[in-house]
């Protein structure tokens, strides 16, 4: 099995119990707040694995350019914003659908990896990415019925348009990471996903954090006032952005995201038994895809 496999499974697991944990958040911080404390408790964690890739392999810091500082910005920018939709989708409906709606996001990978990174995927991993969105679908409109007018109907509702805004963004955020990877030179791909990962890291904290001073300063004193429950957001959000950068420097980006959506599987469980959650008999049917979508694409890589 390819090591780019177990590494995303483990980046969808950290992303889903962060999600989770952050969605708690939302009782206790705005959108901005809440998407503000995965990036500034993420920091020391990201640094702290970031010190020990370069010890455990004896490198050098890569050195940083002007293309690299520029996909940080532009990916850790576009994660805020696309964080901050999802955030938002989840007070449309709950948990569940909200994070199934901006999975999406394997489609839209697919396609902008495909122009700008120019990313050619086989025939059988087109096919396990058509029938994961058709699994995330028909999660996303459990009990609505899947007929053109329903589709019609749910796409534009206010979830559906934040969901699928997110989606969008993180399309772009993991093309704009891949490319500050490939900006950097040195002989470890683990150690400059790292660095990416730290420069990304902080980048966000300076960007979030400016724009909570200026238009929410309450949001940013309770940021630190929430540590306790922010932190493990934000070692969680470490953990799984370190996964994700470390399998997009490895595998095409549409590939990753694509696997990437066993995070549907940890979605319902965490919904029902963390989040107290009452899921629909739709759900099911839209696991199996969703599982037949990501097998397809194993077998093909």
């Amino acid at each position: 099995m390819p090591l780019w496999i177990p590494v995303t499974v483990s980046a969808a697991l950290f992303q889903c119990w962060r999600t989770a944990m952050q969605q708690k958040l939302r009782h206790l911080l705005s959108v901005n707040g809440a998407g503000f404390v995965r990036f500034l408790y993420g920091a020391p964690t990201a640094l702290v694995l970031f010190i020990g890739s370069l010890i455990g392999t004896g490198l050098a810091v890569p050195q940083p350019n002007a293309a690299f500082l520029f996909h940080c910005a532009a990916g850790g920018l576009l994660q805020i914003l696309a964080t901050n939709l999802l955030i938002l989708s989840f007070g449309y409906r709950n948990f569940a659908v909200g994070t199934a709606y901006s999975k999406t996001e394997t489609a839209q990978s697919a396609i902008v990896a495909l122009i700008v990174l120019h990313e050619v995927l086989k025939p059988v991993s087109w096919l396990g990415i058509c029938v994961g969105l058709a699994g995330v679908m028909t999660l996303s409109l459990a009990g609505r019925g899947l007929r053109p007018a329903d589709l019609a109907h749910a796409t534009v509702q206010p979830a559906a348009l934040a969901g699928l805004g997110a989606g969008l963004l993180f399309a772009f955020t993991t093309v704009f990471i891949k490319l500050a990877n490939q900006a950097l030179t040195g002989p470890s791909l683990f150690v400059r996903a790292l660095f990416v990962l730290v420069v990304t890291n902080t980048l966000q904290i300076l960007m979030q954090g400016a724009y909570l001073a200026w238009r929410e300063p309450r949001e940013l004193l309770k940021a630190f006032s929430t540590w306790r429950s922010s932190s493990w957001v934000g070692t969680l959000s470490a953990l799984g952005s370190a996964c994700w950068f470390f399998a997009f420097a490895i595998a095409p980006v549409a590939l990753v995201r694509s696997v990437g959506q066993v995070e549907i599987v940890f979605t319902l469980l965490f919904s029902r038994f963390y989040l107290k959650e009452t899921l629909k008999p739709g759900d099911v049917a839209g696991l199996v895809l969703v599982v037949c979508g990501v097998l397809l694409i194993v077998l093909a890589s």
